[in-house]
């Protein structure tokens, strides 16, 4: 574990904090089009009775190590100041696994738990982790965990899929629908990640290491967003249909992306507002209507595709607002407006 050069200070705890506080709208929005695909659920049900969890849970306990007060008690530690600062009633249990890689994951039907890759905890200071474990907390938090874990188990299948007639075509629907949730879910536990850390300058340092390996004392934090703008703002048509096929396959975003992503969150003020005590609350969460998410998730979209200088999403964005200026001169011109 890396050394920890930040002073301890006291956080904001979010109390009754729902996880649509940190959930980006078109998270929410794939959410609502993911559990409208026809034979979702029933695949649902279905491997939530193949996935025998005790048996995950033992392979856990016989090949990586439980997080506890006395096995890597930083981590513990760290857990439950994470689960104090989002206001968690119940929190996951939370293992380290051997691997070089930097990971750190969230999986479980019916109870989530979170592994973190030793790599990973080379990697990252102390303040770096409580980042992360934010992150994978605001998974478990928004249930993200259950369709992670389906992702998972419906790429391992995908060989038995494809011997069945049709089966291919069905699955590949679901697989892709599943992967552009996935990259969204990404950005909704970065910002809880960032609630937990309340140091948007912590969070930074999180993509920039994972982006170079580590080698942060070589980086330029401005030349760092200059880059993720670079890659958001291509002017050339061929790089933003390439764009498109190199994220198709990918569960998670790419790491310049997603620092730039939760930047323009900070500077949007909707961080700011939630430390200061506006956030929807989970009290509320039963009364929240669907359509609302779905309406927010088209908004966002569109904002994206407004405020990007990349040439496809221009040419999405003039299209529909073209074709919406066509439909109301249609409506005035041969008089089909809706009942006033």
């Amino acid at each position: 574990m890396g050394d920890n050069n930040n002073v301890d200070k006291t956080r904001v705890r979010l109390s009754g904090v729902s996880s649509r506080a940190w959930e980006h709208p078109t998270d929410r929005g794939a959410l609502v089009a993911l559990r409208k695909l026809r034979g979702f659920d029933t695949i649902l049900k279905t491997l939530s009775g193949l996935i025998n969890e005790r048996q995950w849970r033992l392979l856990l306990l016989g090949s990586a190590v439980r997080v506890d007060e006395r096995q890597f008690p930083v981590l513990h530690r760290l857990l439950a100041d994470v689960g104090t600062t989002l206001d968690a009633a119940d929190l996951p249990e939370l293992y380290v696994r051997a691997s070089p890689a930097f990971t750190a994951e969230a999986v479980g039907m019916n109870k989530p738990v979170i592994i973190l890759s030793s790599g990973l905890i080379d990697l990252l200071d102390e303040e770096e982790l409580r980042f992360v474990i934010g992150h994978e907390l605001g998974h478990a938090l928004s249930g993200h965990a259950v369709y992670r874990t389906l992702l998972l188990r419906l790429v391992g299948m995908t060989g038995i899929f494809n011997a069945m007639p049709g089966g291919a075509l069905g699955l590949r629907a679901i697989v892709a629908a599943l992967m552009e949730w996935s990259r969204k879910s990404e950005l909704s536990a970065d910002r809880a990640g960032l609630l937990a850390t309340q140091d948007p300058a912590v969070a930074t340092r999180v993509h920039m290491k994972l982006a170079s390996g580590g080698h942060i004392e070589d980086l330029d934090i401005t030349s760092f967003f200059a880059q993720a703008a670079e890659y958001e703002e291509t002017e050339d048509l061929r790089d933003s249909v390439l764009k498109l096929f190199l994220v198709e396959g990918k569960a998670l975003p790419f790491n310049v992306v997603r620092a730039s992503e939760l930047r323009r969150w900070t500077e949007s003020g909707e961080y700011t507002a939630i430390l200061n005590g506006t956030y929807p609350r989970r009290e509320d969460d039963a009364t929240a209507k669907v359509t609302d998410a779905a309406q927010d998730a088209a908004r966002s979209y569109s904002e994206s595709f407004e405020r990007t200088q990349d040439t496809l999403g221009r040419l999405v964005h003039d299209v529909a607002g073209f074709m919406g200026s066509a439909k109301l001169w249609l409506d005035e011109k041969f008089g089909s407006r809706g009942t006033e």
